[in-house]
């Protein structure tokens, strides 16, 4: 690599980082003042009270009382009545023992006095961030310098989507196009930040936006044709009664299907882009043709696995749902025709599209660029 290229990689690694700089303290436009006068504090749970549940066969209902101890925070030490509100459903409701850690809010009073706390659920922060902390040195430990790029492109992916990408659904921004530009921009840094201004990175990037591109095409049409409506989500209906009613969920369903695969095409694309520049550098001989062929070769072995890897991806979230049609004895037919499994099918099939795409499209892209540009 010649200084020139190392020069302007370092120079676009110093405005990634900036850029992540920004888009951390810049807020989201939703912050509310209704969390002002309230702290969240991580406490022990000393003391538990059930004698106000009421249990109907595995469902729970009622309050549990506890007694919680902050452990964080300007109220570290204090003792406080806490309130578990159940609600009788399962995949929401929490039931604290004596000693588990738990987030609570306390509600404040004018003089800052705590009126009021509330467990709201099971404390997992620090865990989290171990966790974290273990991904950050496992890969940096077995990619060395591209690893520290890695986890620098995936920081910028999660602030692109928490900062840009999920605001401007909410502002009512044609989601469509608000995921394509963040899709292609993340696919960019990423993309470049990991091979450097190479032609193996512009290969990369050039198959990955075809792929993108041609997934939100057929997403698009095809989504039309399933007549899916965007409330298919989980929790996109709670969106509506809370005030944002002139949302397009169906257009915020579509543009999340190509979001969903878009890494996937971005790893294909370089995968290709990888091989294809190895294969050039070490028989540089090679034509035009000649390259295409050996990348629609590597296409074929990759492709092979990447699409299955999709589908278990996508449906792994659904493994209950697949358990409850065959303990009631659902026929085929109607499975597949249900509006949530449709929706899936939808999903892994468009990305499968998306990913059968992009091979051919960066094979010919790397085949002219690697061949065309020789010195």
């Amino acid at each position: 690599m010649n200084k020139q290229l190392k020069y302007s990689n370092l120079i676009f690694l110093t405005v990634v980082i900036i850029i992540i700089g920004i888009l951390t303290v810049i807020p989201t436009g939703f912050e509310t003042d209704m969390y002002k006068e309230s702290v969240r504090v991580k406490a022990k749970i000393i003391e538990v009270n059930n004698t106000s549940i009421i249990q109907t066969g595995i469902i729970k209902q009622g309050n549990q009382s506890l007694k919680v101890q902050v452990l964080s925070g300007k109220y570290k030490g204090d003792i406080y009545e806490a309130v578990n509100h159940l609600r009788g459903q399962m995949e929401f409701d929490k039931i604290f023992e004596v000693g588990d850690m738990a987030l609570v809010v306390l509600d404040l009073g004018e003089d800052k006095e705590v009126i009021f706390a509330n467990a709201i659920d099971h404390y997992r922060l620090e865990l989290e961030l171990v966790l974290f902390i273990v991904f950050v040195v496992g890969m940096i430990g077995v990619t060395g310098w591209t690893g520290v790029r890695a986890i620098l492109s995936f920081v910028f992916t999660i602030l692109m989507i928490w900062k840009i990408l999920i605001p401007s659904f909410l502002k009512g921004f044609n989601p469509i196009l608000i995921a394509m530009g963040s899709i292609i921009i993340i696919a960019f840094v990423i993309i470049f930040l990991v091979a450097g201004f190479t032609k193996k990175g512009a290969i990369a990037f050039l198959g990955s936006f075809f792929g993108v591109l041609l997934t939100g095409i057929f997403a698009l049409g095809f989504g039309k044709a399933f007549k899916l409506h965007g409330a298919v989500v989980p929790f996109s209906e709670t969106l509506l009664y809370s005030g944002y009613h002139y949302l397009n969920l169906t257009s915020i369903f579509l543009a999340g299907i190509f979001i969903a695969s878009s890494g996937a095409v971005m790893d294909v694309a370089m995968d290709i882009a990888a091989s294809l520049d190895e294969i050039v550098e070490k028989k540089p001989e090679l034509t035009t043709k000649e390259v295409i062929a050996s990348g629609l070769t590597v296409s074929r072995s990759v492709l092979g696995t990447i699409v299955t890897t999709l589908l278990l991806a996508y449906s792994g979230g659904y493994t209950a749902l697949m358990m409850v049609f065959m303990a009631q004895g659902t026929p085929l037919v109607n499975i597949l025709n249900i509006t949530y499994v449709s929706s899936e099918i939808l999903h892994t099939l468009v990305g499968s599209f998306g990913l059968v795409l992009v091979a051919p499209v960066t094979s010919v892209i790397g085949g002219v660029i690697l061949t065309q540009t020789k010195s």
